[in-house]
């Protein structure tokens, strides 16, 4: 919103515009509400910083941190999770008929992911996937150890892949490289998201999914909890544990989602930060400034 000369250089006019504004409820600078996913064993409280940046560069942007599945709760299977952040998106989008900004932290980026293949009429501009493992995960780190204290990854897949394991929020996207037919035959979700297991909805999951404006996906090599930790820019092991980046996976090389037309369309940004461990990402100024503040206008 451009403001008139004369109300620019009356302080007393501007002060009283904004206010009138404010208690309309018109957003000054006319900034896309902003929805906040969390991630696994964590809750609305940890992104009080995240808001506060948001609102520090953004004034009187709408941030919600969707208070639902917090802490143990964030263990429950993924599709359960994924209707109910649903019901909660759907409240706020219908309220934002100029479109929404996405911000999905860690285990919330794969839920975000699916809500938005299963929405035919969102409005989500930008989508932020900050540090979530994407294209799956598998790796012993302090999370496993919490959920499986008697595990180690090499073993998981026993317990993951079958009916009991996949009421386990982490089993719905483990991603065992070495027993790749019993993570396809098990897996009830991410091989189902990411189209490596086809089914009749895919195509239009895919349509749904292409309705964002901007993917953006943040990641880097000190997390410490996202195995690899270019899962978060949807690279992930081959069978001897190397790395395949995302452009030769065969689910950007088929498009099976849409990632692929999201590149080529020039629509995705990938942002890199080094020295970042896995709870900081959401705190950390230097990382919203230089890969997120940009996308949330």
């Amino acid at each position: 919103m451009k403001t008139p000369q004369i109300i620019r250089e009356s302080p007393v006019l501007l002060l009283q515009l904004q206010l009138l504004l404010l208690l309309t409820g018109v957003c000054i600078d006319g900034y896309k509400p902003v929805i906040i996913v969390h991630g696994i064993l964590d809750g609305p409280k940890q992104f009080s910083t995240l808001a506060f940046h948001i609102n520090k560069v953004h004034p009187g942007t709408e941030v919600t941190v969707i208070d639902l599945y917090d802490s143990w709760a964030s263990l429950e299977p993924m599709w359960k999770q994924v209707q109910g952040f649903k019901k909660a998106f759907d409240s706020i989008v219908q309220k934002a008929p100029d479109g929404v900004h996405l911000v999905c932290f860690s285990q919330g980026g794969l839920i975000c992911r699916a809500l938005l293949s299963m929405a035919p009429d969102h409005n989500v501009h930008t989508f932020v996937s900050l540090s979530s493992p994407l294209a799956g995960q598998y790796g012993d780190t302090e999370y496993l150890r919490k959920v499986f204290p008697d595990c180690t990854k090499k073993l998981v897949f026993h317990f993951c892949y079958n009916r009991v394991g996949q009421k386990v929020s982490i089993c719905n996207y483990w991603n065992d490289p070495h027993h790749r037919p019993r993570y396809l035959q098990g897996n009830s979700f991410l091989a189902m998201l990411n189209g490596d297991r086809p089914h009749n909805d895919m195509k239009a999951w895919r349509e749904n999914f292409l309705r964002i404006k901007k993917l953006v996906l943040i990641g880097g090599p000190d997390d410490g909890v996202i195995t690899p930790w270019q899962s978060s820019h949807f690279g992930f092991y081959d069978s001897d544990e190397n790395i395949v980046e995302m452009r030769n996976q065969e689910t950007y090389k088929n498009d099976t989602f849409g990632l692929k037309m999201l590149d080529t369309r020039g629509d995705m940004s990938v942002c890199v930060h080094s020295g970042v461990k896995h709870i900081q990402w959401h705190s950390n100024y230097t990382v919203f400034s230089t890969c997120i503040e940009k996308w949330l206008t």
